[in-house]
C-alpha cells in the first residue's frame, strides 16, 4: 500500500525521481515497470502496471455509452519504466494535459498514486476543506 506525500521537482527533460521508500517497493511488485494516465480531476495518474492491467481490462469492457471515458484513461495511458537511477520519464503531452511544469507532488493513494501540479493540489485542497467533509463521510472518525 503507497501513502504519504512527497514534494518532488521535475528535471529539465520532465523526469521524476521516485523517492526511495516507494522505489523499493515497486522494484518489487512490478520490476520498476509502471504506467501512467490522466484523470479527470486534473493529475496523473501512476499505477504498478499489474495493477495498471487489472484496471485497462475493465475500462476497455466499458459499453460504447463511456467511450469518452475509456479514451481519457486508455487513450492517455503511457508505459514506462524507472531508469537505473530511479526516475520516471513523464511525456510532454501529459505533462501539459494536467499542468505539470517543475513542482510536482507524489501522493500514494494506496494501490496507486496520484501525481499533481503541487500549487493545483494546494488549491483543490483548500476548496475541499472550505466546503466541508461531504455526506458520506459524517461517521467517521480518528
Amino acid at each position: 500500500m503507497f501513502q504519504g506525500a512527497s514534494s518532488i521537482n521535475l528535471d529539465a527533460k520532465g523526469r521524476m525521481s521516485i523517492p526511495a521508500k516507494h522505489r523499493d517497493a515497486l522494484a518489487v511488485q512490478c520490476e520498476g515497470r509502471v504506467t501512467l494516465t490522466r484523470h479527470p480531476h486534473g493529475c496523473l495518474l501512476f499505477f504498478p502496471r499489474p495493477t495498471w492491467e487489472s484496471h485497462r481490462e475493465q475500462i476497455a469492457a466499458w459499453p460504447m455509452s463511456a467511450r469518452a471515458w475509456q479514451r481519457v484513461f486508455l487513450g492517455n495511458a503511457c508505459d514506462v519504466e524507472l531508469d537505473s537511477a530511479g526516475r520516471i520519464l513523464i511525456a510532454p503531452e501529459l505533462r501539459a494535459a494536467v499542468g505539470l511544469e517543475r513542482d510536482v507532488m507524489l501522493l500514494g493513494m494506496g494501490s496507486h498514486f496520484e501525481i499533481w501540479d503541487a500549487a493545483k493540489l494546494a488549491e483543490n485542497e483548500s476548496e475541499a476543506v472550505a466546503a466541508g467533509m461531504p455526506d458520506v463521510l459524517s461517521n467517521f472518525s480518528f
